[in-house]
């Protein structure tokens, strides 16, 4: 396997000609995050997810605290392993990433899903401040990201907070650097009780594509995919759809 392909993880076959859709996890969470929605879009839709350094079969690698160094090797290997069009989809810190990986790839993707997460120039929610293990561990359970019952497992805790800390610290640091942002269709995912991402913090996004926009609000809060699995996935199958059918980098829905 090439040092590119350690990036990405496909969990289940797709079609001849499928779409491929690469997902982006949130800070704190790995690949196997989206084997449920790898499950219900397949095989109509070729999914891959990224897997960052530092956890479950990458473990030994040292993590990476700086979302702009994340997206120039994600880049690359993204350049070198996934060929043919391709959508995104990122939630809370993978949103940011995924924005800055497209912002890097000339033409771009067929479209952007940015879940949970702010628009790129606004302030980050929280305290910019290294938080205690224990501040840390509350973040993850009023959220729901984390299953409770790891947490509860002083072995594994100690795992969650050792990349927990590291993402928070690269999503906490990353500042919108000014220049071209893309010019495919963005579509913003939000839960209706997201604690930190409202829905007119989502609806900036608008503002950083010169293609569609579309916000699409979920009853929920910051984990609220858990739930909507189903209908989430029909968003997706749909949205990807129709961008397959229209030129790279029309911009249109």
């Amino acid at each position: 396997m090439t040092e590119s392909a350690t990036w990405f993880v496909r969990f289940h076959p797709a079609a001849p000609g499928a779409p491929r859709l690469v997902c982006f996890p949130h800070a704190g969470g790995s690949a196997s995050y989206f084997h449920p929605f790898s499950a219900a879009l397949a095989p109509e839709v070729d999914v891959l997810t990224v897997q960052y350094p530092g956890r479950q079969n990458r473990h030994a690698e040292p993590l990476v605290d700086d979302l702009f160094v994340l997206a120039d090797r994600l880049a690359d290997a993204l350049a070198a392993e996934v060929a043919g069009p391709v959508a995104f989809f990122g939630h809370s810190m993978g949103a940011s990433l995924a924005f800055e990986v497209a912002r890097r790839l000339g033409p771009g993707p067929l479209g952007l899903f940015v879940s949970g997460r702010r628009a790129p120039a606004a302030s980050p929610p929280g305290q910019a401040r290294e938080r205690s293990d224990d501040e840390l561990l509350a973040d993850v359970r009023q959220l729901g990201g984390t299953d409770a019952g790891v947490l509860a497992h002083p072995q594994f805790a100690r795992m969650v907070l050792r990349v927990l800390r590291n993402d928070y610290r690269a999503a906490q640091s990353y500042h919108y650097r000014p220049g071209p942002d893309v010019s495919c269709p963005i579509v913003a995912l939000v839960g209706d009780r997201d604690p930190w991402v409202p829905e007119a913090e989502a609806r900036r996004w608008a503002g950083y594509t010169s293609g569609g926009f579309e916000l699409k609000s979920f009853a929920g809060g910051h984990f609220y995919f858990n739930d909507h699995t189903a209908a989430l996935s029909r968003l997706l199958g749909e949205r990807l759809t129709h961008w397959v059918g229209e030129p790279l980098a029309s911009g249109q829905q």
